[in-house]
């Protein structure tokens, strides 16, 4: 399905509403919709409707769409703003303050069913942020906000007023498999119901009910009490020691398009943004070079070499070379989950040994030759330049070997640097999808940190084939962990580590460590060849 030519002049309105100046947004693409709150309801649902009815089901399609809301009101009690997200679907509010974008109706993700019922187990790749939800929905079943979804689909800086549920109840066996939340206000209860496992980082709960497994609460004010290890459902730690939230793209009171770069923060809770305006720092958007699919990386590394920062619109990029990030604080912006595919058996992304760079919202595939590693952080672990005052940030980034193309690589994500926090990062040996198979999407490790002092927030690390995760350096910390052991081993003899020593660790603390901290960590093994 291809939308009509009309749904992408959405992104070409110019702003004139709630005192903002008239401004022209940049060209963010065909597939970056930008709504006003003049628009009619009925008119942002053809849009969004006809999005969510391809997306859906599009779960290893192409296609790419970030969908943004300027400041102001959407929808009313008669005519609520409800509608689905789907695969591949990035929304976010344009304000300062996720109050700033207020949709009254509910923006939701439920189960996909078919011939073994409904289920949000595959729900990945969408996300929602910086806006507020008076939810309403006139549904005989339906009288919150769902988000019932699984790995790589976070909610950030969202503040709902009404119940909320992370599991579609509705229709059955209604299995889920997720998630993060991080910087949300929740104004009523939060059901997590059939969620195996689920963390929620820095933020306000108004009450959390159910939970099958891991749930973990990190900062988060109104959190159930710990309850592992007399009961393996709760972690609970009642501050977040060292967090820096997303950087998130808005409009300011003079229509110009920024990006906001949230204050560091130490032993923390609850939200950047409930008590007044967010600390933190602004970016005009001239120093931005914004990025199409079509841009080669030899394009976008002259413009990361000259000093700009970069935002990834929408689309599927094949890199014949890295993308060398160079200097220090640079900012790399993905919207609507742009994809970076490497050609050549390369490297996707490589980050100096530089301190304050922030990478958010990218999806790293695999290409059709081995890769060594996909996502570099640090040129080598030397223990030089960072900064534990300005930490390199990697949020809300995720990594695939095999399901949407064939490819190979043979470790997803190595951090050298020091000083570096992970936030929200999913790296998946697929074990469907194209290209599936022991000896097809090959993949010996998802995350391997060499830099010291490496502190990481939700960690989904799954079916890699031997260690899934290795820690080397001194002084980490693991708030979160999930990990599926590799479904598919054909023969105990093809997985294993030495002589006697059968399968592989889920993860590996190096035996040099001296120092390391983990906080409800959890994997379990389902092998479908026999083993």
């Amino acid at each position: 399905m291809h939308l009509p030519h009309r749904f992408a002049l959405c992104c070409l309105i110019s702003i004139e509403t709630l005192g903002l100046v008239r401004a022209t947004p940049p060209d963010f693409g065909p597939n970056v919709m930008i709504f006003d709150p003049s628009m009619s309801t009925s008119q942002i649902l053809t849009t969004v409707d006809a999005i969510a009815s391809q997306q859906i089901s599009n779960q290893f399609g192409t296609q790419r769409y970030a969908l943004l809301f300027l400041p102001g009101t959407y929808g009313s009690t008669g005519t609520p703003l409800t509608f689905q997200v789907g695969y591949y679907t990035a929304v976010a509010g344009l304000g300062s303050s996720p109050n700033d974008v207020v949709v009254n109706g509910s923006i939701d993700v439920y189960n996909q069913c078919g011939s073994s019922g409904c289920v949000a187990l595959t729900n990945f790749w969408r996300s929602l942020s910086n806006l507020n939800i008076n939810v309403i929905n006139s549904s005989a079943c339906n009288t919150a906000e769902f988000w019932a979804v699984s790995q790589a689909a976070p909610m950030r800086r969202v503040h709902v007023n009404g119940v909320t549920t992370l599991m579609d109840y509705c229709t059955s066996p209604s299995y889920a498999s997720g998630g993060f939340i991080s910087d949300s206000e929740f104004d009523d209860t939060v059901t997590n119901g059939s969620q195996q496992q689920w963390l929620v980082r820095n933020s306000q709960l108004d009450g959390w009910s159910n939970g099958v497994w891991n749930q973990v609460f990190s900062g988060a004010v109104g959190a159930p009490a710990q309850s592992f290890p007399s009961a393996n459902q709760y972690t609970t730690l009642a501050t977040s020691p060292v967090t820096r939230e997303e950087p998130f793209l808005y409009v300011d009171s003079a229509g110009n398009f920024k990006v906001f770069v949230p204050a560091l923060q130490r032993n923390s809770s609850g939200t950047t943004w409930g008590s007044g305006p967010a600390p933190g720092s602004s970016i005009p958007i001239t120093d931005f070079f914004i990025a199409k699919p079509t841009d080669s990386a030899a394009t976008i590394n002259l413009a990361l070499a000259l000093g700009k920062n970069l935002i990834l619109t929408p689309g599927i990029y094949s890199l014949a070379e890295p993308i060398f990030v160079l200097w220090p604080d640079t900012v790399v912006l993905g919207l609507g989950f742009p994809t970076l595919v490497p050609q050549r058996g390369n490297a996707s992304m490589i980050v100096a040994n530089v301190p304050g760079v922030k990478l958010s919202g990218i999806i790293f595939d695999a290409g059709p030759l081995n890769s060594p590693v996909l996502l570099q952080m640090g040129l080598l672990p030397i223990h030089l330049g960072s900064n534990p005052n300005d930490p390199t940030l990697i949020q809300d980034v995720f990594f695939r070997i095999g399901g949407a193309t064939a490819g190979k690589a043979t470790i997803s994500l190595v951090v050298n640097s020091d000083n570096v926090i992970l936030d929200d990062i999913w790296a998946w040996r697929a074990d469907h999808g194209t290209g599936v198979g022991w000896t097809d999407n090959t993949a010996d490790t998802g995350v391997i940190v060499n830099g010291n002092n490496v502190t990481a927030y939700g960690l989904f690390v799954e079916h890699y084939q031997k260690y899934e995760v290795v820690c080397n350096g001194n002084g980490g910390t693991e708030i979160f962990f999930q990990n599926e052991m590799p479904y598919d081993p054909p023969s105990q003899a093809a997985w294993t580590e030495a002589p006697g020593v059968d399968g592989w660790a889920a993860f590996k603390v190096a035996n040099n460590v001296t120092i390391f901290k983990g906080y409800g960590m959890g994997s379990y093994s389902f092998f479908n060849q026999g083993v």
